[in-house]
């Protein structure tokens, strides 16, 4: 049988791009909570059998080969005994969120790397394997054992020129609606402050824990009196940027956004309105905390869409959750600014306001995963 790559066999070889196509369609399932990371899966071997895998799970988490060495830290495999690790994407080789994924396995007594792609991203495109063989790793690419294009083709969109000469961030449209696509409920409902149910709700405030700014416009500010805060089970390390479109400064000071103490789970609350509002109301949403920034005026007499997503980038954000009203989620769909949806759908029939039914008729998502979240229906899925 022929040998390759110091001592491995061809059998060797399609044992590794076994394991890499099954970590591949492992990670792909956590592709809504880590986009537009790429869904990453990694393990550590010994001698050949695995020792410990893990996984990119959520936006700002650990990367799946630290997750992969500190699982395997827990075996009773000995460190000095790991000898490669397979992961299905070329190790990070810049600090962001968390330490560089090649300053990790450089630590370890690991000599051979084996991965199913190289880095789509032309600013680090072979980056990591360079830095990795100047430590005396061995690099062995087994391209197509895990396709990008069939495990996270939102991060090949997210990494090319065209996005990387329009940066804006991945922008995730969340709402919750009746049956017949309205996002206000019926009058006569048991509860009509609430759409969907109780874990639903849950669940948001999980997303919430996994994006860096919450943007939403003042309908649903004056609507609802909303925190927009991260409260368990939602990860309340995390402070995302509460921002609130307000083209002629209407939120009222005394609104339960201002009414919180920056702290764990609560960041500090942007609003963005046009140049030139009332100067009166600006002090006084300054006073109440509020950072206020004037932007030009864009369709429709409305803050510029195209100029907020700028400023949420050039502020650090990459991942934002639109909670908005129908006015508002109008503008951005109808301007292809929405990255990703999830959906939820409750028991109720009937509501008040606009409807979303005419638009998911016609909408075309990538993707697509329709699960249960108790009595709620959801729909996740990316743009198409």
């Amino acid at each position: 049988m022929a040998t390759t790559h110091q001592g491995l066999t061809e059998a060797d070889l399609a044992s590794l791009g076994t394991l890499l196509g099954d970590l591949g369609r492992a990670a792909r399932e956590r592709r809504f909570e880590v986009a537009p990371n790429p869904c990453v899966g990694a393990a550590v071997l010994a001698g050949g059998r695995e020792v410990a895998r893990g996984f990119h799970e959520r936006w700002g988490g650990g990367h799946a080969e630290a997750r992969a060495l500190a699982a395997a830290a827990e075996s009773d495999v000995p460190a000095e005994r790991w000898d490669t690790m397979v992961v299905t994407l070329e190790p990070c080789s810049s600090r962001g969120k968390t330490p560089s994924c090649v300053e990790a396995i450089g630590a370890t007594g690991i000599r051979r790397l084996v991965v199913g792609a190289v880095d789509p991203d032309v600013r680090h495109r072979g980056a990591g394997l360079k830095l990795l063989e100047q430590a005396g790793v061995e690099v062995i690419v087994l391209e197509g054992a895990a396709p990008l294009e069939e495990i996270c083709p939102q991060f090949l969109a997210w990494a090319g020129p065209d996005r990387l000469r329009r940066p804006h961030p991945w922008t995730i449209a969340k709402w919750a609606q009746t049956r017949s696509g309205h996002l206000v409920p019926p009058a006569n409902a048991d509860d009509n402050r609430w759409i969907s149910c109780t874990a639903s709700r849950d669940e948001v405030l999980e997303l919430r824990g996994s994006v860096d700014a919450v943007v939403s416009g003042v309908g649903t500010v004056l609507m609802d009196d909303p925190r927009f805060t991260v409260r368990p089970p939602g990860d309340t390390q995390m402070r995302p940027l509460r921002v609130v479109l307000d083209s002629y400064l209407r939120t009222p000071p005394d609104y339960a956004l201002l009414a919180q103490e920056l702290g764990p789970g609560v960041g500090p609350v942007h609003i963005l309105c046009q140049g030139g509002a009332d100067v009166g109301r600006w002090h006084a949403l300054e006073a109440a905390g509020a950072v206020v920034t004037g932007l030009p005026a864009g369709e429709t007499d409305h803050v510029s869409l195209l100029d907020v997503q700028a400023w949420l980038w050039e502020q650090g954000a990459r991942r934002v959750l639109l909670e908005a009203g129908p006015t508002l989620l109008s503008r951005y769909l109808k301007r292809d600014l929405v990255d990703q949806v999830r959906i939820y759908t409750g028991e109720a029939i009937g509501g008040e306001g606009v409807t979303m039914a005419a638009w998911m008729s016609s909408a075309r998502f990538a993707e697509r995963l329709d699960r249960e979240c108790d009595c709620d229906s959801v729909l996740e899925a990316f743009s198409g």
